[in-house]
């Protein structure tokens, strides 16, 4: 018979409470973009749900309490995004757009948490944290709040890594093989889509240190006084949860303080509404679902391209649910189920959602890995190029560009991602999509949770802390090239030597030859 004494018990009740240590945790979403949040609103509430005090900035509070969570809700009009998105294929002006779209809201987005008045209690009362999540998108004013409450920083982006965040993390980025977030061409791109690569690399580079980070550098120190530059406190960012996987993304070479934990966002699908889930089963061929996302109104598509898909529908067997943001539909047909908003996720959970014609936003088009739906992309803006890409490029879908939107083009399309081949590879894909040693979820608040741990370890590649020279080796190769030169102009003195005494030995012998 054992016997425990007190002092064991207590020992081992001590033990487990230092396993299920509860953190303090301030996460801040400055930009005011919902999808944004979206991605990381379950991992939240999940976190809340463990006990963990959660404090949220953010645009979007939540309509009901929830324990252990508090939201301090900005101020701002989060509608105003939609006038920066026109329905028009890709270009270079739209990449010059979105630079002033990051100046323009970055900027914004600093100033107005910064006056926020529960904002400033925070450093004013010196709110202690185990650990702040930082939103990485348009503006790094949030790592300077970070800083002065001093605490350790996990970034989190609800995308792929913006241009100007590979040298602060140590992301090896070369433009033959890395995709660039703006542009299209996957990891195998041609001669001239490696030059824009390399062009808009350095442009993004510009805009962000010299513009977006000096003007938010300058409203930081309205508050704050001795802060370090923003592009430092960014190499100091411990870790990095980035919402992509190597499944549809395509593998990339990410150091140990970048973790891939795509699909945070995808939640346990709930019943539909009952005329929805009733038009879904009435399908005897199944539904294709269409949606151009929150910030493409459906309603701006051009008459001609309406009329494009409008004429596709009209000679597909399926049935369609359509996600559109005005009262009416012109030439509405009957197998149409049209609505403002539709619980997408949902909708693509239903065995009989055979495909999808799709923005290429990338919460999207994981939920359709996740539950195997092939697609049909048609970028606008943003990331949704390199979404488009790695789309083909994995296997998911086909795209489609805007300016080649046409009947015939498009019912092609569709014919190749409903063929019973390509969706059964497509179901193969979201099998192996959902075969992970550890869920999205989980692994995110283990990470979260391990930084807290340890405060003052290191995750950071050695790479992010070198100097462009230094990475790209150019000292080595001064080093070894004024070696080679120097041994050249050497080898070149000694043979001139050679070649003079041999010269005049030549001459000398020819005269004492005369003399004689």
């Amino acid at each position: 018979m054992v016997v425990f004494s007190v002092k064991s018990v207590f020992m081992f009740l001590s033990l487990q409470v230092v396993k299920v240590q509860l953190l303090n945790i301030l996460a801040v979403f400055p930009y005011e973009g919902r999808s944004h949040f979206l991605v990381f609103e379950s991992l939240l509430k999940e976190l809340a749900g463990k006990g963990h005090n959660l404090t949220v900035i953010s645009y979007f509070p939540q309509e009901n309490a929830i324990p252990n969570y508090r939201d301090i809700a900005l101020e701002g009009n989060i509608e105003e995004n939609k006038k920066w998105v026109k329905f028009t294929e890709p270009s270079y002006y739209k990449i010059i757009v979105v630079t002033i779209f990051l100046l323009v809201t970055g900027t914004n987005n600093c100033k107005v948490l910064l006056s926020d008045e529960n904002v400033q209690n925070l450093w004013k009362n010196e709110t202690k944290f185990d650990v702040i999540l930082v939103e990485q998108f348009n503006s790094d004013c949030a790592l300077g709040l970070a800083h002065k409450l001093k605490a350790p920083v996990v970034g989190i982006s609800s995308h792929t890594l913006m241009p100007y965040h590979f040298s602060r993390l140590g992301v090896p980025n070369n433009p033959s093989f890395t995709p660039f977030q703006l542009l299209n061409g996957g990891t195998k791109p041609n001669i001239i889509q490696r030059i824009e690569r390399t062009v808009f690399m350095i442009y993004f580079q510009y805009v962000v240190r010299v513009m977006i980070q000096t003007i938010n550098q300058y409203t930081l120190s309205q508050y704050f006084h001795d802060l370090p530059s923003l592009e430092d406190l960014g190499r100091n960012i411990k870790l990095m949860l980035l919402n992509e996987h190597f499944t549809f993304l395509a593998p990339s070479i990410l150091p140990s303080n970048v973790k891939e934990v795509g699909g945070l966002h995808v939640a346990e699908n709930k019943p539909l509404p009952m005329d929805l889930e009733k038009f879904i089963n009435d399908s005897e061929h199944g539904v294709i679902y269409i949606s151009f996302g929150t910030m493409v109104g459906s309603s701006s598509i051009p008459p001609e391209k309406l009329q494009a898909i409008l004429r596709t529908i009209a000679k597909l067997q399926q049935r369609v649910i359509w996600k559109w943001d005005a009262d009416t539909l012109p030439d509405k047909q009957n197998n149409i189920y049209m609505a403002k908003w539709l619980p997408q996720n949902d909708i693509l959970a239903h065995p009989k959602v055979v495909a999808m014609f799709y923005h290429c936003g990338l919460l999207g088009l994981m939920e359709a890995m996740f539950y195997g739906v092939p697609v049909v992309g048609m970028p606008i803006f943003g990331d949704q190029p390199r979404n488009a890409a790695a789309l083909e490029e994995s296997g998911l879908g086909v795209q489609i560009q805007v300016n080649k939107l046409s009947e015939d083009t498009l019912i092609k399309k569709f014919k190749i991602i409903l063929d019973i081949k390509f969706r059964e590879k497509v179901k193969m894909l979201s099998k192996r999509w959902r075969d992970r040693p550890i869920a999205p979820k989980e692994e995110a608040i283990y990470w979260i949770e391990y930084v807290a741990r340890y405060p003052n370890a290191t995750l950071n590649t050695a790479a992010a802390d070198l100097s462009l020279y230094q990475y790209l080796c150019l000292d080595v190769m001064l080093i070894f090239g004024i070696l080679f030169a120097s041994s050249f102009f050497l080898f070149k003195c000694v043979l001139n030597i050679y070649r003079n005494k041999h010269s005049k030995a030549k001459k000398f012998g020819s005269f004492k030859s005369k003399q004689q």
